[in-house]
């Protein structure tokens, strides 16, 4: 049976313990602090622990957001974890998350849809849900990018973290609230601006490939900037007509945390305000598709978003991919302490007859081994400087 309405009932986020500074980058590329602030916006990021990977991000975060959303793990119907970078080619993600969580009922499959992963299967939870199949569907936008990472590139090292997002998305019986526009779009002639060369069936692995360090991402800085400036906007736009509303009823808009100057050109394009537009790429860089589920979780949590706000989350990808979700808010952001009851930590069963390698690059090990831990709690982000509207 169809609900009334379909609803964001929980979120959690975690970001791993360790920070890599620009300070830590200097180390390993040519590049600064100054450099990497004037350009993207990012201070520093975070790096998993050689013992984590992208499924235990995700079961962490996923389990705060059962909690926040007063549930059990077994009332979770699906299971939905949007990543470029799985634990492995096969089994899914999801089907790791599933039993990290304590699940023994829910379906579970990875969406692959790049930066704009978490919003593609927010937006296909949100169907499911809609459609009456299932009540609770569980979506985790989850990273492990540090491991494929090249440290001598500091086009692409500098910009990327690790770290997971996760929301709860419920029927329920009351009317009104939820999504009320969405916008999807992909555009296939970016497809090699943001790439992974090998490792697929088009280029297997081999010696050679790894020889020459296909197993990297690659990307196109100029291309994917202009792209992201323009589609980001105009995907925001559209789910914003679609819901029937208006720019000056937004209360907040959730970017894709890629880059300061893009978040920037988005509030120009959109004629809104930096005060409008959600900010913490300074403090984890591109998380990828746990990107948009981290700021939601903490915007919530810091008392950004209330109940009745209509807010947007927005974000693009490689392939080009492009997601926004316009929707009302409707849970009480207090139920957001409930994810202090969930422990930091989850496991993941290995397999039995098989060891896997340090996951770590012993390059970035060496830096990040040099100096004692970054006490998390002088972190303190700066305000970023409001869009200027020629």
């Amino acid at each position: 049976m169809a609900p009334a309405s379909v609803r964001i009932t929980g979120w959690g986020m975690y970001a791993p313990e360790r920070v890599l500074t620009n300070a830590d980058l200097e180390k390993l590329v040519d590049t600064s602090d100054e450099w990497i602030r004037s350009r993207t916006g990012i201070r520093e990021r975070r790096v998993a622990a050689p013992h984590e990977s992208t499924a235990t991000l995700a079961a962490v975060a996923g389990k705060r957001a059962i909690a926040v959303a007063g549930l059990a793990p077994d009332d979770i119907d699906l299971i939905l974890v949007a990543t470029l970078t799985p634990d492995y080619w096969m089994p899914s993600t999801a089907a790791l998350v599933k039993e990290a969580i304590g699940n023994r009922t829910a379906a579970a499959m990875d969406v692959m849809a790049a930066c704009s992963g978490f919003v593609y299967a927010y937006a296909t939870a949100d169907s499911f849900v809609r459609s009456g199949m299932y009540r609770n569907v569980l979506v985790c936008g989850a990273e492990l990018l540090t491991r494929f990472l090249d440290f001598s590139d500091r086009n692409t090292c500098i910009l990327f973290g690790d770290g997971a997002g996760a929301v709860v998305v419920s029927a329920s019986d009351e009317p009104g609230g939820g999504m009320g526009g969405l916008e999807l779009t992909t555009d296939p002639d970016g497809a090699y601006m943001i790439w992974l060369p090998s490792g697929g069936s088009r280029s297997p692995v081999s010696g050679e490939t790894v020889r020459r360090g296909e197993h990297f991402i690659r990307m196109e800085g100029r291309e994917t900037y202009r792209f992201a400036t323009k589609t980001l906007a105009t995907s925001a736009l559209k789910a914003i007509e679609r819901a029937g509303w208006t720019l000056d009823q937004i209360d907040l808009v959730i970017p894709h945390q890629a880059n300061i100057r893009i978040i920037e050109s988005v509030a120009k394009g959109l004629g809104m305000s930096m005060d409008k537009m959600f900010v913490n790429v300074d403090r984890y860089g591109n998380t990828s598709a746990a990107s948009v589920g981290i700021a939601l979780a903490e915007a919530v949590d810091s008392g950004r978003i209330k109940v009745g706000d209509r807010i947007v989350f927005v974000a693009f990808g490689a392939g080009f991919t492009s997601g926004a979700v316009a929707l009302e808010w409707t849970a009480d952001p207090l139920n957001g302490r409930r994810a202090a009851s969930v422990e930091p930590v989850a496991s993941v069963r290995a397999p039995l007859d098989w060891d896997s390698v340090d996951p770590m690059p012993p390059r970035l090990m060496a830096v990040l081994e040099s100096g004692p831990p970054v006490p998390l709690d002088d972190v303190v982000p700066g305000e970023p400087e409001h869009a200027r509207v020629p």
